[in-house]
């Protein structure tokens, strides 16, 4: 059966190690999995993470970042996920609508609906049938990303009272739709978050995955 499982949070809360767990299991127990990233996963959605996140860019605007948002993320449900999910395969995707929403929506204070139409309208109205929070501290979150020594983008460059925007808008959006989200709490271990994850994947495919 396909099945399309998204990860949101802030970086640094361990979206991709989690992802990797998930994606070795599955892939044992037999599954088609496709793993993908936002913005990127194409040559094209590449290029425009490139652009969107670059140091370079202060002055870009708030509308202009979140049409390339969304049109790296129509690019990648065009190119990959959609196929992917036609077969009946199952995909992973690191962030997706809702980090558009939380960061562009509640953090720049776009108008929600307006962002809401774009994102309907670069996705054809596709929706993950689960999606996991991780959820870190802000001032948590910020001192992981600058310990892990990876990309530190333009978005991650932001005010401290930003990024305490996002997280407000991503506990909100888990208010309003608690039946897709599951929210979890990113600072304790990996293997009990990892089982966590498992166990609602199982309840999804309606058996075990780990023997």
């Amino acid at each position: 059966m396909s099945l399309f499982i998204t990860f949101e949070g802030p970086d640094g809360s361990g979206k991709s190690t989690q992802i990797q767990l998930l994606s070795a299991t599955l892939i044992a127990a037999g599954h088609d999995v496709l793993t993908v990233r936002e913005p990127g996963g194409t040559p094209i959605s590449e290029q425009i993470r490139d652009v969107v996140h670059s140091l370079r860019n202060r002055e870009m605007s708030d509308r202009a970042e979140c049409l390339l948002y969304n049109a790296a993320r129509a690019q990648l449900v065009d190119q990959l996920i959609l196929p992917h999910l036609q077969r009946g395969g199952i995909v992973l995707c690191d962030r997706y609508a809702d980090s558009t929403l939380a960061y562009q929506g509640y953090g720049r204070g776009l108008e929600l609906s307006a962002v809401r139409s774009v994102i309907a309208f670069a996705t054809k109205h596709l929706n993950p049938d689960v999606t996991f929070y991780l959820d870190l501290a802000v001032e948590e979150g910020i001192e992981r990303r600058k310990r892990g020594g990876g990309e530190w983008n333009r978005l991650d460059d932001q005010a401290l009272e930003f990024h305490r925007r996002v997280r407000a808008g991503y506990l909100q959006l888990v208010r309003e739709e608690p039946g897709r989200w599951v929210c979890l709490e990113a600072a304790r271990e990996v293997e009990a978050i990892q089982a966590d994850i498992r166990a609602e994947v199982e309840k999804k495919l309606g058996r075990a995955i780990v023997k």
